[in-house]
């Protein structure tokens, strides 16, 4: 079955409601932090309150005589029984050498690296008596000088060492591109466009903090973990192979529901192997829960790049070239999938939308004393888009051009289209989003608006962003080649009841994208059946066949996929069966809306018929088929999915308060097939707040000599409301994947990635006037009010402006 054909089934395109929302609007949800087990103790991890500090010892004998204590471990109890933890993406120098690899120990070993490193755990009857306890644990710290900005790691003058195998905090030097051809084109060009710009870093906050509970069974020797995690599989294989050194059939992951990941919950995390650990040490269930401020700190951070980007065009403003330098920070040691982002996800995106025919790209990736940086709603894309349309927007005002125009003047239109980043675009028509997002937004009459807002006493501004995203990354063995370390393959299986009824096995996970709904249309609309009659399983690896989880917008693409295949092979099946009950050939046996035909005849039979003979096999060609109607398949997919479109963003700016307002937010995307729009259309809209949020607001910031997290709560990182935006324009344009059986491309990103730069290109072009140039993110009240200070008067006549501080990153204080 082809895109064209699947995209006109049945409940293909329906706005269904979802099926998983009864549960979790009348709480009957089950999240970890639900699973109570028998015997269940609780633990509570003693962290470092230091940056950067030797660890000369550590006394637990006041701790460990407190009531209801049953256990207390460091890093001498671990040291030597098990590995540390580890990344799961290989990169390498220009010159082949291996990154630099530092041990990440599940308990600190001799050194704390960043505030909240893991120190101990303190298990005890209650979680109030463990956490008495854990206040209880003495630790003599030798505190040692902190790097914090990877703006100071990137000069090597911190003098501060914080791995002994990686003496100048660098883990690699990496590259794509020809630079000497770069270069010739830069040395000829007619003009150059020249921008340096910070991404700032971020943290996830999911709704539902991180939960782990751990149970060891003496009797089968076998482990269960419950675990808030988007891939149970990964983690298994990671927590096993790597760390444990255990038989992975010995090891069960539980994911039940979960309350949001973005990418922060698809890493193996030290808190989730110490309690599979400590089961077996105490011979007890252990439950840990996170709390708010425990999540600030210990959660993997994102983003966080420092880069310079130049583009050399001729004098129409055709792109001939582009070059870029980053600089990335990695935290104090290397997260799951840490050093793909900055380079493998990030730099393959640059050519954006765009027919530049030379990209050349340098990554420098630095430790320093923060919390790991790992993937984050986007993962690179989210990077690679905001410094490409940042520089596109830059070179449409020094040529004098529309921002509209200029990226008109470059967009791809012929495909498939080889990149110079790697990447082969399969498909897509840049053109017809940017067109429908301008009629949507209403840009013929932009001029009145900002008349309007004049009047008001206001400054408005207009900013455009035409992302492009890769997703399910793939195949296999090309990212093997590019230093993956696991399959990229996705799983399903389809068990065909004898009532005709279905229930999906899914190696992807669900953390609030709707699968049970999604995956319930695909199958009933190739099925002919009820939707209501498709169950879908997943996040259990006692369950459900080998799968890597869901990240990267993979799910339905890929995930999809692998369904998709493992229902080719229950048609095909059915067939024959349909066949031998109708006395005819299985070539001569359509199957269409749930039924199976004889072509040129009135012979019928439903698809329940057909599965029930398979359960009850009376009549049945035994000496041709096994009964039952129970298929699996694995998809590994040829090529990425690109999804695409163009963000049209309108702001504006209070003169006084430097307050900016997102007046009007047009989003079109290209997702191929649409299973449900509903549901993409929620997808979106959680992306593009979660990236005005990025822009405006979001901001985790570090005391630069200390080293300690200045916004470790809601109190001084400012997330996004409700009230902070306007009712988003929303559309959509259709070009199908042309390598997956769905033609679906993914959705759960683009959001995240195309708006940043949209917001941050329309508040630089209302701020234009007053000869502001520049502006990182989050521009907040105070940093836009400072930029207009600074660039509405001259060098002799600059205000006195006070000092930023973290309480300041976000809104305006009473």
């Amino acid at each position: 079955m082809g895109a064209n054909d699947f995209a006109s089934l049945p409940h293909i395109g329906e706005s269904l409601k979802r099926k998983e929302d009864a549960r979790f609007l009348t709480g009957a949800g089950q999240y970890t932090a639900d699973v109570f087990l028998e015997r269940q103790a609780h633990a509570v991890f003693v962290r470092s309150p230091h940056a950067h500090a030797n660890v000369n010892s550590i006394d637990i004998s006041a701790a460990k005589d407190m009531p209801g204590v049953i256990g207390i471990f460091s890093g001498k109890d671990i040291d030597g029984k098990m590995g540390g933890l580890p990344c799961g993406w290989l990169i390498n120098n220009p010159d082949g050498t291996p990154m630099k690899e530092p041990p990440h120990p599940i308990l600190a070993i001799g050194k704390v690296r960043y505030v909240g490193d893991h120190v101990a755990v303190v298990v005890a009857e209650t979680q109030e008596q463990a956490r008495n306890a854990a206040e209880a644990v003495q630790v003599d710290y030798e505190v040692l000088p902190a790097l914090v900005s990877v703006a100071d790691a990137a000069k090597k003058a911190s003098g501060v060492t914080i791995h002994e195998q990686a003496a100048d905090n660098q883990c690699y030097k990496w590259a794509l591109g020809d630079k000497a051809a770069v270069d010739a084109v830069f040395a000829t060009a007619a003009h150059v466009t020249t921008l340096d710009l910070v991404n700032n870093r971020l943290i996830p906050n999911a709704i539902e903090p991180r939960v782990a509970v751990a149970a060891y069974n003496r009797a089968n020797e076998e482990y269960t973990l419950y675990v808030a995690n988007q891939n149970p599989h990964v983690e298994r294989l990671l927590m096993t192979a790597f760390v444990l050194g255990l038989p992975e059939h010995k090891v069960r992951i539980i994911a039940p529901d979960v309350g949001g990941g973005f990418g922060s919950k698809i890493f193996l995390y030290a808190e989730d192997v110490a309690l599979t650990w400590a089961s077996k040490q105490l011979n007890r269930s252990i439950k840990w829960v996170a709390d708010r401020s425990e999540s600030f700190l210990s959660d993997a951070h994102g983003r966080d790049h420092v880069s310079h980007a130049e583009m050399a065009m001729d004098k129409d403003g055709k792109f001939l070239a582009m070059r870029a330098h980053t600089d990335a920070n990695l935290g104090a040691y290397l997260s799951t999938f840490a050093t793909a982002v900055p380079t493998i996800l990030y730099a393959t995106l640059l050519a954006g939308q765009y027919t530049t025919p030379l990209i050349y790209i340098e990554v420098d990736a630095w430790f320093t004393n923060t919390a790991p940086v790992d993937a984050y709603r986007g993962a690179g894309r989210p990077e690679a888009t905001y410094l490409l349309e940042r520089l596109v927007t830059r070179c449409a005002w020094d040529m004098k051009l529309g921002q509209d125009e200029i990226r008109k003047r470059n967009f791809i239109t012929q495909f498939p289209y080889q990149t110079p980043v790697a990447l082969q675009y399969d498909t897509g028509d840049f053109h017809a989003s940017m067109n429908k997002a301008q009629q949507l937004a209403e840009v013929d009459s932009y001029a009145a608006r900002k008349s309007a807002s004049e009047a008001k006493g206001k400054l408005r501004g207009i900013g455009y962003s035409s992302y492009i995203e890769a997703c399910g990354i793939a195949p296999s063995n090309i990212a093997g080649a590019l230093g993956a370390r696991a399959g990229l393959f996705e799983c399903g299986e389809i068990r065909v009841h004898p009532t005709g009824s279905v229930t999906v096995f899914t190696g992807s996970h669900s953390h609030g994208q709707g699968h049970e709904t999604t995956f319930a249309q695909v199958v009933a609309a190739r099925l002919g059946i009820p939707v209501e009659n498709v169950d879908v399983v997943h996040g259990d690896t006692g369950r459900v066949p080998f799968g890597m989880g869901t990240y990267g917008s993979r799910s339905i693409s890929v995930g999809g996929a692998a369904i998709m295949k493992a229902l080719d092979k229950i048609e095909a099946k059915a067939k024959k069966i349909a066949a031998h009950l109708m006395e005819a050939s299985d070539a001569d046996i359509d199957f269409a809306n749930g039924e199976f035909s004889v072509k040129g005849t009135d012979k019928k039979l439903p698809f329940g018929s057909v599965a029930l003979t398979a359960y009850v096999p009376h009549n049945y060609p035994l000496d041709k088929l096994e009964p039952g109607l129970n298929e699996t398949a694995f998809y590994d997919p040829t090529n990425f999915t690109f999804p695409g479109g163009t963000y049209i963003c309108e702001v504006e700016i209070d003169k006084a308060t430097g307050e900016v307002t997102v007046d009007r937010f047009t989003a079109v995307d290209d997702f191929g097939t649409i299973i449900n729009p509903m549901i993409v259309e929620g997808q979106v809209q959680g992306g593009i707040v979660q990236g005005i949020g990025q822009a405006l607001l979001e901001n985790c910031v570090y005391d630069n000599e200390t080293g300690q997290l200045l916004t470790g709560s809601f109190m001084d990182y400012a997330m996004p409301r409700a009230a902070d935006f306007p009712n988003f324009k929303l559309d959509t344009t259709c070009t199908p994947c042309t390598h997956n059986p769905l033609g679906t491309k993914g959705c759960g990103e683009a959001g995240a990635i195309g708006s940043p730069p949209a917001v941050i290109n329309a508040v630089l072009d209302a701020l234009g006037p007053l000869g502001v140039k520049d502006l990182d993110m989050p521009a907040s009240p105070h940093r836009v009010w400072e930029a207009m200070q600074r660039g509405s008067t001259t060098p002799t006549q600059q205000p006195q402006i006070p000092p930023l501080t973290a309480s300041t990153q976000g809104r305006p204080t009473a």
